[in-house]
Order: C-alpha cells, then sequence, then structure tokens
C-alpha cells in the first residue's frame, strides 16, 4: 500500500483540495493508498520520509530534496486542482498504486 502526502505553502487551502482531488481519483481508479494527509511545507520538509509519494506545487519540489535522496517520490503539479494531472503523473511515477 501506498502513502501520498500533499503540500502546500500554508497547509490549508490549497493542499486541502489537493488531497481531495487526489482522495477522488484513488477511489474511481481503485488504487491501493493506505493513507493520504495534507500539511504546510514546513510539516511536510519534516515528514516526506514518512511518506511514498510528495505531491505538491511545481515550485516547491526542492525543498524535497532530502527526501527524494532517500526513495520518496516526489511530484511536481502545475495545477494541483487537476485530476488528470495528479493521474498522469502518479502513473508515470513508478509507484506501485494496484
Amino acid at each position: 500500500m501506498v502513502s501520498i502526502l500533499a503540500c502546500c505553502a500554508n497547509g490549508a487551502g490549497t493542499s486541502l483540495m489537493m488531497a481531495m482531488t487526489l482522495d477522488k481519483v484513488v477511489k474511481e481508479k481503485g488504487w491501493n493508498v493506505s493513507k493520504t494527509h495534507h500539511c504546510n511545507l514546513e510539516e511536510g520538509k519534516e515528514t516526506a520520509e514518512n511518506y511514498d509519494v510528495v505531491l505538491c506545487p511545481q515550485n516547491f519540489i526542492g525543498i524535497f530534496d532530502p527526501a527524494r535522496d532517500k526513495g520518496v517520490k516526489v511530484i511536481g503539479l502545475k495545477n494541483v486542482l487537476s485530476a488528470q494531472e495528479i493521474t498522469e503523473k502518479l502513473e508515470a511515477s513508478g509507484v506501485p498504486l494496484v
């Protein structure tokens, strides 16, 4: 099972909407995702290593380099509310979703 973290600058609006879109995609696709969580960048930076995947706006991906170095897939999104982009990038990531 896969765990996914959704992060944005403040951890309130954007990351919540990203997580809601992610949950909708996971349900529609029937993916094996054990947990999703949303938070701000500070919390995300501290906890990213506890997740298999981090989703964030594209301009923040560098913040997660230490987690990426430890095997976490970090996915930058152009449109954090796009179910299509989330689906495509997760499917292309190589993370075992099914």
